[in-house]
């Protein structure tokens, strides 16, 4: 069970969908080669933007968020750079670029889609930036002292090539074909419809402090509901085949009588 001091740290923790708001494109950050840049430079003409906000450093669920945004990606005909751009912010104030070179540099390799490095932007700010446009998106986000580490929730958004919030994707699997929807449609200005949110909380559980992870909480009653479904479907099955077969046994039965 959660502790009393984690429950209040996840109150403050979420991502509300903003659809159709604003990204602040005057926001100023520095990218993976320490230049600075502003946010409009990647909103372009005809561009829709896949933005998520993670931190480099993160030992869980931000690694995850990324690794489920190349798989779906890999499955998507559009290339970063030519067809639309890949914005990734990390809201920790203290990363810089060296660290957001070597994580583009991981992830690059581990898509392997030839001229991405122009289309996928690996960006730091200081924290006046980040929290506005972490605010523009809806994005909320806490520092634990105990733990040192974020507590954060998990999704990755889309844009409209003039800066507008047009779809959300929650959680760290993201499907293919509603990205690549996604993309078609944000590239022509339009704005989805809210979602289910599936929120995931990176929040590391401590067992000299007894902290609670709702991370691995979420994953592991997924799968004992998952395996409790599996098991029910099997006892159904074998049950009706059981019925069936004793019904045919019947019917032979009386068949046979006759």
């Amino acid at each position: 069970m959660p502790t009393g001091n984690s429950t209040e740290v996840l109150k403050k923790v979420g991502i509300e969908q903003r659809l159709n708001s604003q990204i602040p494109l005057d926001a100023t950050f520095r990218d993976e080669t320490g230049r600075e840049v502003r946010l409009g430079e990647y909103f372009k003409a005809g561009k829709p933007v896949v933005l998520t906000l993670v931190y480099y450093e993160c030992p869980m669920l931000c690694n995850q968020t990324l690794n489920g945004l190349v798989g779906a990606l890999e499955a998507v005909p559009f290339t970063p750079g030519k067809d639309f751009e890949i914005v990734a912010v990390s809201f920790d104030p203290r990363e810089g670029p060296d660290l957001a070179a070597r994580k583009k540099e991981t992830y690059l390799r581990r898509y392997g889609r030839a001229g991405a490095e122009d289309g996928w932007h690996f960006l730091t700010g200081d924290k006046d930036s980040i929290d506005k446009l972490a605010q523009s998106v809806g994005f909320r986000y806490v520092w634990d002292d105990e733990s040192k580490q974020f507590a954060h929730a998990s999704a990755i958004m889309v844009a409209t090539p003039d800066g507008r919030l047009s779809h959300y994707f929650y959680g760290i699997d993201y499907s293919p074909k509603d990205l690549r929807l996604a993309l078609v449609e944000s590239s022509e200005g339009k704005i989805g419809s809210p979602v289910d949110a599936l929120i995931l909380y990176c929040y590391h559980y401590d067992p000299a402090t007894g902290k609670f992870a709702p991370v691995m909480a979420v994953l592991r009653a997924a799968g004992v509901l998952t395996v409790a479904g599996l098991l029910a479907l099997i006892l159904f099955l074998v049950r009706r085949t059981r019925r069936n077969a004793e019904r045919w046994d019947e019917e032979i039965g009386v068949g046979g009588a006759a």
